[in-house]
């Protein structure tokens, strides 16, 4: 009885430790329904509005008009969640005007998708499924933008169209994003680098950087509920994309972000290396 009585009253402490630590234990809950809430208050008007501005301003106005929308986003998700990054690296992004670069980041959360261009100096082009045009207000928004949507279903036209609308966006200046792993990927854990990227930035002939984020560390992969915290956002030194093999060349840049990764979350991966998505860590 006397060992019962210590546990609980080591309990009892320790919640009160965690308590005082964390604040009461429904705030992650009650900040993560207010951000959610003021994204949707705040991209509906902003997307009615894009789409609006979309018949009298540049697409160049029009991306940072967008970006702006993120840099507040991101900002309110410092302010309610708790969520701080920290970048590093920004000197080995290429500079000058009409300099070409392909992104190539770890997907671990939206928070990624939400900080990038509000961080990058050049306007960015994603490539996503056209699919998510057809998403209320914010796929509307993205339709009137300047990027890279895709039909999955048909990969060879699919590919032709990344190249043929990479080389006219990286000649205007506008940098390539993309997640070469496809789809989020839980912490700690590593999915299988595609090599659309590295084949993209050979045919433009436009250096990879690769970019290793700890977002899951604060927004879990699908959660709802987020954790404040700090997102260690790491930016390499440009790749040169010249002379090289697809393959070859995402090999480099996995084993650069996957490295980075241990370095910058090594609770992630104290268990040993990374497990393949969809396997236990």
């Amino acid at each position: 009885m006397t060992g019962v009585r210590r546990a609980s009253q080591a309990a009892r402490r320790n919640h009160k430790i965690n308590n005082k630590t964390t604040g009461s234990p429904d705030m992650p809950l009650i900040r993560s329904l207010l951000h959610m809430l003021w994204l949707i208050l705040t991209v509906i008007p902003w997307a009615l509005f894009v789409v609006v501005a979309s018949l009298f301003v540049s697409s160049t106005t029009m991306y940072w008009m967008c970006a702006r929308w993120l840099k507040l986003a991101v900002d309110s998700g410092t302010f309610i969640l708790g969520i701080k990054n920290r970048v590093t690296g920004m000197d080995n992004l290429p500079t000058g005007e009409l300099s070409a670069a392909v992104l190539l980041v770890k997907h671990q959360s939206t928070w990624e998708t939400l900080t990038m261009p509000a961080i990058m100096p050049h306007p960015l082009a994603y490539v996503f499924k056209k699919e998510l045009l057809y998403i209320p207000f914010f796929g509307w928004a993205m339709a009137r933008m300047d990027m890279i949507h895709i039909d999955r279903s048909q990969r060879t036209q699919a590919f032709s169209k990344v190249v043929a609308q990479g080389k006219r966006l990286m000649a205007q200046g506008t940098w390539v994003i993309m997640f070469p792993e496809g789809t989020r990927i839980p912490r700690g854990q590593k999915g299988v680098y595609k090599s659309g990227g590295t084949r993209l930035a050979i045919e433009t002939g436009a250096p990879v950087i690769p970019i290793a984020v700890t977002s899951a560390k604060c927004w879990p992969r699908k959660a709802f509920i987020k954790k404040p915290g700090i997102v260690d956002i790491s930016i390499g030194k440009p790749i040169p994309s010249a002379g090289r093999k697809p393959d070859e060349l995402m090999r480099e840049v996995e084993a650069w972000i996957e490295a980075e990764m241990r370095r910058l979350d090594p609770e992630a991966y104290s268990s040993g290396s990374a497990a393949p998505a969809g396997q236990q860590a």
